[in-house]
């Protein structure tokens, strides 16, 4: 569940199913959080998931996450997609939302 200071609108909250975070600037990858976070929910093993390069390009992810820490000024980064049943999106912050459902087209 969101805390109370999330700055999530209440229809993503309804919808929200779970939350991960990674630390970036510890220099952990977003696409290993991913797969670690979406293992967590399905109950298999990392490697018994299908490659997250299908769902979305793993460099370009991790590659970013990094760029927006660099621009500290430009705010939070957010890439939604679609990973194993899942909406999953990445935030530059270092903070994974994941919903059970496709993608909604995002305001």
């Amino acid at each position: 569940m969101p805390s109370a200071d999330d700055q999530t609108d209440a229809s993503e909250a309804a919808e929200l199913r779970y939350v991960a975070t990674f630390d970036p600037d510890a220099g952990e990858q977003a696409s290993d959080a991913v797969v670690t976070a979406v293992a967590t929910l399905t109950g298999d093993s990392p490697v018994e998931l299908s490659p997250l390069y299908e769902a979305v390009e793993p460099d370009a992810l991790d590659s970013l996450v990094r760029h927006a820490r660099r621009s500290d000024d430009a705010g939070v980064h957010q890439l939604w997609f679609s990973y194993e049943g899942f909406d999953v999106g990445v935030q530059s912050n270092g903070e994974i939302r994941i919903r059970r459902g496709p993608v909604a087209a995002e305001p």
